[in-house]
């Protein structure tokens, strides 16, 4: 007890001293980054292993191990030995000469020939024939042969030349031919064959001479046509699969461990002891530098979400979540078909994530991301590349589809989208990679189908919180909030449809106008809608609803005008708020006047008299002024709609002098001072403006036939109406 009192007071006291420093704005994105940048380093990194075991080969197991899920690993060991068994089993490849035969056929008539000649040589003597056959032979002869040939008649050459040319060409032509290591072992059949021949000795031992000297190899070794072989022999041989299935049993105690069971433990994680440091560094060092990355791009193509901490936030939780949920899947495992369930990694819902940062950031922030997630996918699944593929064009699909959303179903259609995309991908993957059929079509059809569905609704159900809680209004959002069926634009139609009316040219202008100078043409549009929506609580008020001409201003002190008036800012934004509009709408309500002056109420003021008792800033709005270019734009369509529909002559004149004036009164009371606007864009939106008040106070056509015709009716009616008043009166 006494000792944890004074931890008791450390704690509090490292709590005091950490909450300053959480409370500065680096600090707090600094611990964010550090926060994301370990989830997401844990994530790819780390399995799902519930036990490390450290045997080695031929030692007695202690303990019985189970496999923790159902995988299909290949036995690389196995499939080396087959490869090889099958390479062995390819014959070495020979490349035949086919002149051979015919040299050494030629070679042997020669020789033959020369003899003939020395034989038929009468001339000279025994003696001479005999050097003379020692010098032309290049193989040597007995003495006995020698005399016995220089004695001879040539007619026993014939069978010799005809009989050993016929051995040359079978041994050559026939079969594979003769290989030098073949070479020896040939000669000695050919010249057992010559004995079978019936010839004389010297004749007999002439043949054997000429083909033991000219017989020689045609068949030479190709070893590249036969390593190409080979490898063709080993290409052959599939991978050696082996099933392991959930919960069976790898080896028991007492099992001597075997390198079988060594393949089976590593191919389920299962060898690794401690933890693995050298994994956890790169993936450490890889996440940080596609954080880096990230930022980067940016701080360069777009600095207002990179300024804003909980867009950061936002954009690090949806990855975290999505790549959670993936790593939760890939833990899936289904026992009665283990090679479907290695394929559950297809259903990693990376299309969420894309959609969901594109609907609420930016969409090609969303691209750069799905691409990364995409890598890291491919990291965490051992990886295996075709995960990755999958998710980048599902991904890719995802962020396209949403890029023109209507309305909150229009999700679904984008979660259809993806489906396809995933299923055609699948396929092809699995047929690059030789998968069967029915395995290919299942996984294919089945989990391209599930990730689809699986972004869809994560996307449909996260999209309202995500806007909620960091306050973003989407562009989902914001046209369920131009539908005109919406609460609160039926109450502005029926309660104050002057200011209905007015709200929609507003809209219009303010949408041509934010389009001009790049801004958000829809966030401007819906902005206008809903700007004067506090006008429902006191609509006669306001002369757009005064229909029977009596202004209830005339009757009371301008200063009560004009606190009626200022007034229904503020109840339009209670309004907003009561109806949960997004602050961004909520913003344009407030700021649509900034601090503008009621000037026709001030000036009333003025005239009634003691002018020194009248303070100017008792006739002005309560701001803020305007912040953004969208609040900006709709205070002077608000400003510009209002003066141009009170003017008597619409010439497009007298309506572009209007429009300058009041963008120059607002410009020099200092309202446009807090947004971004420049005169540059101050010029466009004056374009912008007339270009739409010209289409809506343009001049009319007069017809003459027609009006003719309609006076024609009117003198009629007149006429019929005079003639049934004398009857009446006659009768």
């Amino acid at each position: 007890m006494n000792l944890m009192l004074p931890l008791t007071r450390m704690g509090k006291q490292f709590i005091r001293r950490l909450a300053p420093l959480m409370g500065q704005r680096r600090v707090r994105r600094s611990a964010a980054a550090v926060i994301f940048f370990l989830l997401i380093t844990v994530l790819i990194s780390v399995e799902f292993v519930p036990q490390r075991v450290n045997l080695r080969e031929g030692q007695v197991s202690p303990v019985e191990i189970k496999a923790p899920r159902s995988i299909v690993f290949e036995d690389k060991v196995k499939t080396e030995q087959m490869r090889r068994q099958a390479a062995a089993a390819v014959r070495d490849q020979y490349d035949r000469d086919p002149m051979v035969s015919a040299a050494v056929q030629r070679d042997v008539s020669i020789v033959i020939q020369e003899i003939r000649q020395i034989q038929s040589d009468s001339s000279s003597s025994e003696e001479e024939r005999v050097n003379r056959l020692r010098e032309v032979l290049p193989f040597p002869l007995s003495q006995e042969t020698l005399v016995t040939l220089a004695r001879s008649a040539p007619l026993n050459l014939d069978q010799v030349e005809r009989s050993v040319n016929a051995l040359v060409a079978q041994s050559l032509d026939g079969g594979d031919g003769i290989t030098p290591d073949e070479l020896e072992s040939v000669k000695t059949n050919l010249a057992g064959l010559v004995n079978r021949w019936g010839l004389s000795k010297p004749y007999r031992e002439l043949a054997q001479g000429l083909i033991r000297y000219y017989l020689r190899p045609n068949s030479f070794f190709n070893a590249e046509k036969t390593r190409l072989l080979k490898e063709a022999a080993m290409a052959t041989v599939p991978p050696q699969m082996v099933t392991i299935r959930k919960d069976e049993i790898i080896i028991r105690p007492g099992d001597v461990v075997t390198r079988e069971h060594l393949a089976k433990l590593e191919a389920l994680g299962l060898t690794q002891t401690g933890v693995p440091w050298r994994i956890l560094l790169g993936s450490a060092l890889l996440v940080a530098l596609l954080m880096v990355v990230v930022l980067l791009y940016l701080y360069q193509q777009n600095r207002q979400i990179y300024e804003h901490a909980g867009h950061l936030y936002l954009l690090g939780i949806v990855i975290v979540v999505v790549l959670a949920v993936g790593k939760a899947i890939t833990a899936i495992s289904i026992p009665y078909w283990p090679e479907l369930g290695n394929l559950v990694g297809y259903m990693t819902p990376i299309a969420a994530a894309g959609m969901l940062i594109a609907i609420l950031l930016d969409a090609r922030l969303a691209m750069l991301v799905v691409a990364i997630m995409s890598f890291l996918v491919t990291l965490m699944i051992d990886g295996q590349v075709h995960f990755g593929v999958v998710a980048l064009v599902g991904g890719f699909v995802g962020v396209y589809s949403v890029s023109k959303l209507k309305q909150r179903g229009d999700l679904v259609r984008a979660g259809v989208y993806t489906s396809i995309a995933n299923i055609v991908v699948i396929l092809i993957m699995g047929l690059l990679d030789n998968t069967p059929w029915g395995l290919l079509i299942t996984s294919g059809i089945g989990f391209g189908l599930i990730n689809g569905i699986l972004s869809s609704i994560l996307t449909i159900g996260a999209l309202p919180y995500l806007e909620s809680a960091f306050g973003i209004t989407s562009a989902i959002h914001l046209l369920e909030l131009s539908d005109p069926g919406h609460p609160l634009l039926r109450r502005l139609l029926t309660e104050a449809p002057g200011t209905y009316h007015h709200s929609i040219i507003v809209a219009n202008l303010a949408e041509a106008a934010a389009g001009a100078v790049g801004g958000e043409t829809l966030l401007a549009r819906v902005g206008a809608y809903y700007h004067d929506i506090g006008k429902i609580k006191r609509p006669y008020f306001f002369i757009e609803n005064q229909l029977n001409g009596e202004n209830p201003h005339d009757k009371i002190a301008p200063s009560l005008s004009t606190l009626i008036l200022t007034s229904h800012v503020k109840d339009g934004v209670e309004m907003a708020r009561e109806y949960r509009l997004p602050q961004a709408i909520i913003d344009i309500i407030e700021q649509h006047h900034g601090s503008g002056l009621c000037s026709y109420f001030y000036h009333k003021a003025l005239e009634n008299g003691h002018p020194e008792n009248v303070d100017e800033d008792e006739y002005r709005y309560d701001g803020p002024k305007p912040q953004t270019k969208e609040a900006a734009i709709v205070m002077l369509a608000d400003s510009v709609e209002a003066a141009v529909r009170s003017l008597q002559n619409r010439t497009p004149g007298r309506i572009e002098g209007m429009v300058r004036k009041i963008v120059k009164d607002k410009l020099m009371d200092g309202q446009l001072d807090e947004c971004d606007l420049t005169f540059k864009d101050l010029e466009k939106i004056v374009e912008a403006f007339l270009q739409v008040l010209g289409g809506i106070f343009h001049s009319r056509i007069e017809y003459p036939e027609l009006n003719k015709e309609m006076e024609r009716r009117r003198n009629r009616g007149a006429g019929s109406r005079k003639q049934l008043a004398r009857k009446s009166a006659g009768g």
